[in-house]
């Protein structure tokens, strides 16, 4: 058991567990030390030096984030020296910083420049002493501006430690300092696998998202276009957030609302074919259940592009494991170009299919060139929660006001196991919540499959299918992914017969493409929103939404049938050579 230690802070007493840093027990007071460096996602780094604080006995100012407290310290983090240290910390950034606020994707939600309001930053004395690099556009997904990075380490930090990718390392001396990928190559030429984690975690516009509204509004402004949008679990419980609501508020009628407002010729729900997705991958691990020539076990269940990735880069000999159902996203894009365009009278090569994602990697999954099994380009553009919400705003729809709407008829109604996508653990108790059914021809005893919900980064559950024992295995996160391919490569020794997989730590929640969250409770928020749609749903079931029954029944014939696997099934590669002949070249 710990021992509790009690410090005074500014004149009050707090007692706290000993090893906490003064940030945090300052926190605990509500005492607010300013951080530029710090994050609650990643390992203390001490880096800023924007957090100093004043310790009776010291030296000199300690940095708060790192400073571990001890009984009967006493510290200050309001005096004039300490005031003083901090604005000379900010205004040498601000010295080497682009001056284009107005204009940088972050505005108004920098933390350099809430750094510079909240200290009373008035002037700049000194003078740009750094180089100008250039501007990384090779990645599909995101864009790094090093002219903007203030070496906070952040994404080195995440990327290391949680995604354990390691893309971005420090490089250079003095003034020359740069955070980099790997050999001074671009985000597009390594092994980023897209996740979007660095552009969420970065506390200024050095890394943002590749922005498409433009090109999807002059698709919207074409009349010979019908453009069609579909929209994420996620997005319905993140989306508020950036219009002033709480994380997790349910905002779905208001965001469809808001699209066709735009001007979207048709919004529909990725809820939709998330319910498609769950009847092919329960099919498809209950053939290989029962016959161990229908496919590798254990199967590997996601919706992540950003996993595809990470899988296809660094375990390429393990793909056979993933189910091969394509993502809700793109089993939409094939849809709606077939069956959706025969079943309303629309030529295909009129429409342009737009998807709104919490996930910077779906952005490069619809450029993959197997994408297209409607014949065209199954989607055309991918824009995410943070991109819909400047949308939305540069469009002059006034959120707070608009009035709830519905969504559109064929491919517009989901259930509550499409919504949980959204979240870890919810693709593997979707799935679940069909595949007992299924087997067992009974109605399932407890809808809310607890054993596989929660937090934790790599978790396990046995599931009974009326005697039938499923061993089941969800992670979240690259880190915990790679735990898990690791235990397959060696042997599979906790005998998981289903995996659930994850890039991003909580799932599609924290995508990285979702808005860039201060409250350090935001992923169990979102969680709970989601949770909370599923129970509010008119159909909790996959196998039970009357559309995707329709779809079967019209078209598909069959989940797991022939035309299924033309449209909603691909196939992955080894990028593995293809990463060394880029490094080596």
């Amino acid at each position: 058991m710990s021992k509790n230690v009690t410090v005074t802070i500014d004149s009050q007493k707090v007692t706290v567990p000993a090893g906490v840093t003064v940030w945090g027990a300052a926190r605990k007071l509500g005492i607010n030390i300013p951080t530029l460096c710090h994050h609650f996602d990643v390992k203390p780094y001490s880096g800023c030096r924007v957090c100093l604080v004043e310790v009776k006995g010291g030296r000199a100012l300690a940095a708060a984030c790192s400073f571990p407290v001890s009984d009967g310290l006493e510290i200050y983090t309001n005096t004039p020296k300490v005031r003083e240290a901090r604005r000379l910390v900010v205004e040498l950034l601000l010295a080497n910083h682009p001056h284009d606020c107005l204009t940088c994707d972050r505005n108004q939600n920098c933390e350099l420049q809430r750094l510079a309001l909240d200290l009373g930053v008035k002037e700049i004395r000194f003078e740009k002493s750094k180089p100008t690099w250039e501007i990384d556009r090779t990645s599909p997904s995101l864009v790094r501006d090093p002219n903007k990075c203030v070496l906070c380490g952040r994404c080195v930090r995440f990327c290391s430690d949680k995604q354990t990718c390691a893309v971005y390392t420090f490089a250079n001396r003095g003034f020359s300092s740069i955070v980099t990928p790997a050999f001074g190559k671009g985000l597009g030429e390594v092994a980023c696998t897209l996740c979007g984690q660095c552009s969420t975690i970065c506390p200024v516009g050095a890394i943002t998202v590749k922005d498409d509204t433009e090109a999807v509004l002059k698709a919207i402004d074409d009349p010979e276009k019908i453009v069609i949008v579909q929209t994420a679990p996620s997005v319905r419980v993140a989306l508020g957030e950036l219009f002033g609501q709480a994380p997790g508020s349910i905002v779905t009628g208001k965001m469809v609302a808001g699209l066709k407002r735009v001007g979207f010729d048709r919004v529909l729900d990725t809820n939709f074919t998330a319910d498609v997705t769950i009847m092919e991958e329960a099919t498809e691990f209950l053939h290989r259940l029962g016959s161990p020539d229908k496919g590798k076990m254990p199967m590997i269940t996601s919706c992540s592009p950003g996993w595809i990735n990470f899988m296809e880069m660094f375990y390429p000999d393990l793909v056979e494991h993933h189910s091969t159902c394509k993502s809700p996203q793109q089993i939409f894009g094939a849809l709606v170009k077939t069956f959706y365009a025969e079943r309303e009278k629309i030529d295909p090569a009129r429409i342009v299919s737009v998807s709104i994602m919490p996930c910077t990697a779906k952005k490069f999954e619809c450029t993959r060139p197997e994408m297209n099994a409607s014949g065209y380009q199954d989607v055309d553009y991918v824009l995410t929660t943070r991109e819909l919400g400047k949308l939305f705003k540069s469009c002059g729809v006034s959120f707070d006001d608009i009035k709830p709407e519905a969504y559109d008829p064929v491919m517009g109604i989901g259930t509550g196991a499409g919504t949980i996508f959204g979240n870890t653990g919810g693709v593997m108790e979707a799935a679940l919540r069909t595949a007992y059914e299924v087997v067992t021809k009974k109605t399932l005893p407890a809808l809310e499959l607890t054993a596989v919900r929660g937090m934790a980064g790599l978790r396990e559950a046995e599931i009974d299918l009326d005697g039938t024992k499923i061993k089941v295995a969800i992670a979240h996160g690259l880190g915990n992914a790679r735990k898990v391919m690791e235990a397959i490569k060696a042997g599979n020794p906790n005998n998981w017969h289903f995996i659930e997989v994850m890039a991003c730590p909580g799932g599609c929640i924290s995508g990285g493409g979702q808005p860039i969250a201060h409250d350090i409770n935001y992923r169990a928020k979102r969680t709970a929103g989601l949770y909370e749609d599923d129970r509010q749903l008119q159909f909790r079931k996959s196998h039970e939404n009357p559309e995707v029954k329709a779809l079967y029944a019209e078209y598909l014939k069959e989940p797991g049938g022939h035309m299924s696997h033309k449209l909603l099934h691909t196939t992955f590669h080894n990028a593995h050579m293809d990463l060394f002949t880029v490094l080596e070249s």
